[in-house]
């Protein structure tokens, strides 16, 4: 669903009843232009451990590169200026 803010404004506690216990995922537009979304709490939840994954899974791949410096030597570089 899409909304303008401006119609938001005028229904605000509805939206946001339709996205925190009906699940719905709004848009919110500005000039037509989507700019903002509201989605429950546990869709945020879901995409915050999405992103989670998609960082371990990063840093995992990234520990494995030939070239990385242990925690310990990035902080003497951090305390050096480096």
């Amino acid at each position: 669903m899409e909304l303008s803010i401006a119609a938001f404004r005028g229904n605000m506690a509805d939206t946001m009843n339709r996205a925190a216990y009906g699940g719905e995922r709004i848009i919110l537009a500005r000039d037509g232009k989507p700019t903002v979304a509201l989605v429950s709490i546990s869709d945020l939840k879901l995409l915050e451990e999405l992103e989670n994954r998609a960082d371990l899974k990063a840093a995992l791949k990234a520990r494995k590169e030939k070239g990385g410096i242990t925690l310990e030597q990035a902080k003497a570089r951090l305390e050096k200026g480096e």
